[in-house]
């Protein structure tokens, strides 16, 4: 009998220490996390971005009409004034890639010039023609005579992005 007694007692046991282990497992805890940047366009993460630098290199292995589907981090360097509907990242020194969005389907805050950003997209490497250059600059509130120094096509390093963070 006694044997009996021990033998229930240690299954009871047994089962209440599941049970009490199992709420454990259960609870849920929320840890306090502030989000780091805005989301435009489609979700992306800031994982396994390449840096600005590492970006340029792979622009300069591109021909005209080459893609290549990628995301890096940079700095606005500026941003369309009347819209934000395009932007130009700088890779080093004056070499920069001048952002537009996946369908024209979302804008940059006019007031992002400066902010770190990550980038998701297509890269490419094409000729802009001069009206588009000019185009680029009255958007950017240039001069006449700045817009009117534009006299030939330029080979640009160009990036459609499908989304983009900028760090709040």
């Amino acid at each position: 009998m006694k044997l009996a007694v021990n033998f229930c007692a240690t299954i009871l046991l047994v089962f209440t220490s599941c049970k009490e282990a199992k709420k454990k497992n259960n609870k849920v805890e929320t840890p306090n996390i502030e989000i780091a940047y805005t989301s435009y366009g489609d979700k992306i993460s800031e994982n396994n971005a390449l840096t600005k630098e590492q970006m340029l290199t792979k622009f300069e292995t591109m021909n005209v009409g080459d893609t290549v589907n990628v995301k890096f981090a940079s700095n606005i360097k500026e941003v369309c004034s009347k819209k934000g509907c395009w932007m130009k990242l700088p890779l080093v020194d004056e070499t920069e890639t001048m952002v537009r969005f996946k369908d024209y389907g979302f804008f940059m805050p006019l007031d992002s010039q400066g902010k770190q950003v990550i980038v998701e997209g297509k890269a490419f490497v094409k000729i802009t023609p001069v009206d588009q250059l000019e185009h680029y600059a009255e958007d950017a509130g240039k001069s006449k005579e700045e817009i009117a120094k534009i006299t030939v096509p330029r080979k640009e390093f160009a990036f459609e992005a499908n989304g983009v963070l900028i760090k709040k």
